[in-house]
């Protein structure tokens, strides 16, 4: 476990016990003198009447929408994109292939595409939907919900291929037998899917939640691309905002508390999700 344990140190507790140095500090990495500040930074983040604490839990409420909308997307759609491709019919490794494809892309990639789709004035998006009839004024990239659609949805169509893959591997893992003894019983396609391989997934599922909220919770490169926070920081998330305040006005301090009270968030999230999961559990 050596190895292990020296990269987990280097790179994992390290890095978590520096941030937490550089919290208590009025650290601008522009000056030499960093002094000491305790909790100051931590105080600020809970003063109404402060100068970054309405600024973080605006960005806080955004992370927080942001995470709602698409969340519940990217359980649903990739479970049945994965039931979907566990059938056998010809080019389903095609289909696989297609809808992981994008997966693949990074953040930069996606989100100049996107940006450039999405433009109010000539982007795609807005030409197809005046095509059809549609209303083709929408300004995707700069008023909401509009905007807000915009990344839940770009977010979908890039990342649901990972969800689907981690779904599809569970769907393999369940016996056959279980749904040839269901049809033996009279269970039609509902029952099967409700009794049969929701609870076959269930430790996939824990996976594929826990995964997903941190991960949408954790929302930067979009936004950032996209919308760039707008209309008036509507957009900014919480990563956005602690990369702007640490990276562009180079108060690390301030950021690094914002980071720690955006983790101790996200523990209690997960927290809760597993204690959903195992309450479930416990109750069959």
């Amino acid at each position: 476990m050596a190895p292990y344990l020296v990269l987990f140190l280097t790179f994992v507790l390290v890095p978590i016990g520096y941030g937490l140095w550089i919290s208590l500090h009025e650290w601008d990495i522009n000056l030499p003198a960093k002094p000491f500040v305790g909790l100051d930074n931590y105080r600020e983040l809970f003063d109404p009447q402060g100068v970054d604490g309405p600024r973080f839990w605006q960005a806080m409420r955004a992370t927080g929408v942001f995470t709602l909308l698409s969340t519940p997307l990217l359980l649903v759609v990739p479970l049945f994109t994965a039931l979907l491709m566990n059938g056998k019919f010809r080019g389903r490794n095609l289909y696989r292939a297609v809808y992981f494809a994008p997966y693949v892309l990074g953040v930069a990639v996606v989100g100049l595409l996107w940006r450039f789709l999405l433009d109010g004035n000539i982007g795609l998006v807005n030409h197809y939907l005046g095509v059809i009839g549609l209303p083709d004024d929408i300004q995707w990239t700069t008023d909401t919900p509009a905007a807000w659609w915009a990344l839940v949805l770009v977010t979908v169509w890039w990342t649901l291929g990972f969800n689907s893959v981690i779904y599809l591997a569970g769907l393999q893992d369940i016996p056959a037998e279980l749904y040839e003894s269901a049809r033996v019983d009279g269970a039609g396609a509902w029952q099967r899917f409700r009794y049969v391989t929701l609870p076959g997934l269930r430790p996939v599922a824990l996976f594929v939640v826990n995964s997903t909220l941190l991960a949408s919770a954790n929302m930067f490169g979009q936004s950032y691309i996209i919308t760039g926070g707008a209309p008036a920081d509507e957009t900014k998330t919480a990563i956005f905002l602690i990369a702007e305040t640490g990276l562009r006005r180079f108060e690390m301090g301030s950021a690094s508390a914002m980071s720690f009270v955006l983790a101790l968030a996200l523990m209690a999230a997960s927290a809760v999700v597993f204690r959903v999961f195992r309450e479930r559990q416990e109750e069959r």
